[in-house]
């Protein structure tokens, strides 16, 4: 097994992290890159971060009634909608 990661690789699976578990090939390749990758720990935690905002975000906004779409953004929403149908 192969233990140096480029950054390029490292990059490629701390994103893939996000959507799914990690082998634990993957998990021990990538933490032995993050500690000795500066730029790749930073972009691993700044992406982390991104990731929980969005979702507290998203959260936030399902669960507030008073957030309402014009009835022209429906419209235009339907139309894109059905035009990606055909």
């Amino acid at each position: 097994m192969k233990l140096m990661l480029t950054c390029k690789q490292a990059s490629q699976i701390i994103s893939q992290s996000l959507d799914k578990p990690l082998s634990w090939s993957d998990r021990l390749k990538l933490k032995f890159h993050l500690i000795i990758c500066a730029a790749c720990n930073r972009f691993n935690q700044q992406l982390h971060w991104l990731n929980t905002a969005v979702k507290r975000l998203i959260q936030a906004t399902e669960n507030d009634d008073t957030i309402q779409l014009s009835l022209e953004a429906k419209a235009r929403m339907t139309k894109a909608i059905a035009a990606r149908k055909h």
